[in-house]
């Protein structure tokens, strides 16, 4: 079972889903609380690899009023990554060889309350492709509501 905590709905929009992984956060015990408090914002980040190493950049981690005044994480630090080797050396080839792209698209606790991030290899999208896309999902509401107001009457 997940526990949702941010969405990236931007990505969602503008790239093409390739693959998804699942992977792991190194925080600190004030952002983990700050996390379960919902206060994460993963709208505009994005994920690179450096030094065989993969960083998680622009993700906005707050921080609670209960924390220590002294102690105040920066809020929008680069987050490491926890994959295995393998995994790794996949992204890489796949973002320097197809042109792809890597981001987030959830964080969530998983069913151990560990906090984990799916991240996933995307290919941008055109802009016809999002008119498409607007499309596709104005015509689904307009379904969902004509659907809704004939089982009202």
């Amino acid at each position: 079972m997940k526990q949702i905590i941010a969405t990236n709905r931007k990505a969602i929009f503008d790239y093409f889903i390739i693959t998804t992984l699942e992977a792991g956060i190194v925080l600190c015990g004030a952002e983990v609380k700050a996390a379960r408090a919902r206060k994460v914002n993963i709208k505009d980040s994005f994920i690179r690899i450096m030094k065989n190493e993969i960083f998680l950049f622009n993700a906005h981690i707050g921080h609670l009023n209960t924390t220590n005044a002294y102690f105040k994480p920066d809020e929008k630090a680069p987050r490491k990554l926890l994959l295995h080797r393998k995994e790794i050396d996949k992204l890489f080839g796949m973002v320097t060889q197809k042109g792809y792209t890597i981001v987030p698209l959830n964080l969530y606790f998983n069913s151990r309350n560990i906090l984990k991030a799916e991240i996933a290899v995307v290919q941008g999208k055109k802009l016809y492709d999002k008119r498409e896309s607007l499309k596709k999902k104005t015509i689904e509401r307009e379904i969902q509501s004509e659907l809704k107001n004939r089982n009202i009457r």
